[in-house]
C-alpha cells in the first residue's frame, strides 16, 4: 500500500534509459561485425 510515486523501479529502467541502451547496443554490434567482417575478408 504505497503512494503512487513510491513504487519500486528495479525491474523495469526507464524507456528513455531502455531505448538509449539499445541504439547503444545496435550501434556496438553493428561495429564488431563491420570490424570482424574486415578482419575476416581483409
Amino acid at each position: 500500500m504505497s503512494s503512487p510515486g513510491q513504487e519500486p523501479r528495479e525491474y523495469e529502467p526507464p524507456p528513455g534509459l531502455g531505448k538509449l541502451a539499445l541504439w547503444i547496443l545496435l550501434f556496438v554490434v553493428a561495429a564488431i561485425v563491420v570490424v570482424a567482417g574486415g578482419v575476416y575478408f581483409g
